[in-house]
């Protein structure tokens, strides 16, 4: 819980007065009542993160005043170590029944529910795989993959891992037995399985088996002459360090991924995260410079037709996206509202998760903005989507939300959301 601040109030005071704007000029600007405003000047109550970034915006502060209230991750997200999770937990499936993460799931066992015919794919169950066998197995692979992904849209994470976990060691036994060129690809596929495994397993709230998930990606991609998903491992723990609001951090490593070596698209999304990391520290100027770079940089990217996407595959125009999300961090609620309508505008329907994603951060850039209704008629629709995807990312947004409408509660639209609001912000996968 964030703790009382004579020091922020007392740069709060300094900034609105220098400003020249009285304590109700302040709360019409941030949407904060000016009773509250009061006690966080007088270090009698805490000042939340959304408001320092609203007060931070509204003063124009720099980032001044966001940087009062952030409390830094000590260091990186951990490095994955080999001692760290064993090989038996490489093949973990979440539980049936939903109590804990996940159950072990022996090495034999995963090669039976998903590897179960790679020895008729060998000549007599003996010698190597043939070309022409691997060939099809990468295609069926490929479509499985594709269709993984899509359905990961739609559905909570623990009815596609112990599939696609079961797919990714199936791709690894097999390479054993392949020639060199179709082992390489055979490498390279079940690294880009491993990588959606960890994201999955990064939306049930486990950030250290996310992060050891692509690790074990990255392992897979360099055995197969594939260097560059190293530099998309530190986008993704950048992801980590952004949902625990360590801006530090999430820019460090976006500046890490962005070496000239590496490919266009995964440079192009090293600096989207990185711009989302200068809008969690207030710094909109190195924002926009990120967000200008990315949307080069995914311009000129050159895609491999028959290799999977690298990173989101549901978005028209991510940059667009990242920039209606950085421009909430950056406490402009208004300007990020409307661009991430613009931006929703174009998404499918049927990408439940990313339509909800997004859909209740403009609902909270709606309900920072003082307009409470249409931010709970917003919200109400997204709730079985919410429900049904089972995201612990989308969760730390909506808990935000609940947050902001419950400050609200004489509107009679608040009343009637709150309930479902409630439960589904208290939703863990534990």
């Amino acid at each position: 819980m964030p703790q009382p601040s004579t020091e922020f109030g007392e740069e709060l005071r300094k900034r609105r007065l220098d400003a020249g704007l009285s304590l109700t000029a302040l709360s019409a600007a941030v949407h904060y009542s000016k009773a509250q405003l009061s006690k966080v000047e007088r270090g009698i109550k805490a000042p939340s993160r959304d408001l320092a970034r609203l007060c931070d915006a509204a003063l124009r502060a720099g980032g001044a005043l966001i940087a009062l209230v952030t409390t830094s991750v000590s260091g990186t997200p951990d490095e994955p170590t080999p001692g760290g999770i064993d090989e038996e937990e490489w093949t973990m499936q979440l539980s049936p029944d939903g109590s804990g993460w996940f159950q072990p799931m022996g090495r034999r066992q995963v090669v039976s529910a998903g590897a179960a015919s790679l020895m008729r794919w060998r000549s007599g169950g003996q010698g190597p795989v043939s070309p022409a066998t691997g060939a099809g197995m990468l295609e069926a692979s490929r479509a499985l993959f594709t269709h993984y992904r899509r359905l990961g849209q739609s559905v909570e994470p623990g009815f596609l891992l112990p599939g696609l976990i079961a797919q990714t060691h199936t791709l690894r036994e097999l390479s054993a037995h392949a020639d060199s060129h179709t082992r390489q690809e055979l490498l390279a596929l079940g690294s880009r399985y491993a990588e959606y495994v960890g994201w999955l397993v990064q939306e049930t709230g486990d950030d250290q088996a996310a992060l050891w998930w692509t690790q074990r990606a990255v392992d897979l991609a360099a055995a197969g002459g594939d260097g560059a998903l190293a530099g998309y491992a530190l986008v993704r723990r950048a992801l980590v360090t952004l949902y625990q609001d360590d801006a530090e951090q999430t820019v460090a490593l976006a500046q890490r991924a962005q070496s000239v070596r590496l490919p266009s698209r995964i440079r192009g999304l090293a600096a989207q995260r990185e711009a989302q990391g200068h809008a969690l520290a207030g710094d909109r100027d190195a924002c926009l410079r990120a967000l200008d770079r990315a949307r080069v940089l995914l311009a000129c990217q050159v895609d491999d037709a028959d290799a999977p996407v690298i990173g989101t595959m549901h978005l028209p125009d991510s940059v667009g996206m990242v920039t209606g999300w950085c421009l909430f961090d950056l406490g402009r609620p208004r300007e990020a509202a409307e661009e991430l309508n613009r931006q929703l505008a174009r998404v499918s329907p049927d990408a439940v998760r990313t339509q909800v994603r997004y859909g209740v951060r403009r609902a909270l850039a709606y309900a920072a903005d003082g307009e409470i209704d249409h931010a709970c008629t917003l919200t109400e629709p997204l709730l079985d989507g919410v429900a049904a995807v089972r995201s612990a990312t989308v969760t730390i947004d909506l808990r935000r939300l609940a947050r902001v409408l419950a400050r609200h509660s004489d509107h009679a639209s608040v009343r009637q959301l709150s309930p479902r609001l409630g439960t589904l912000s208290r939703f863990t996968n534990s």
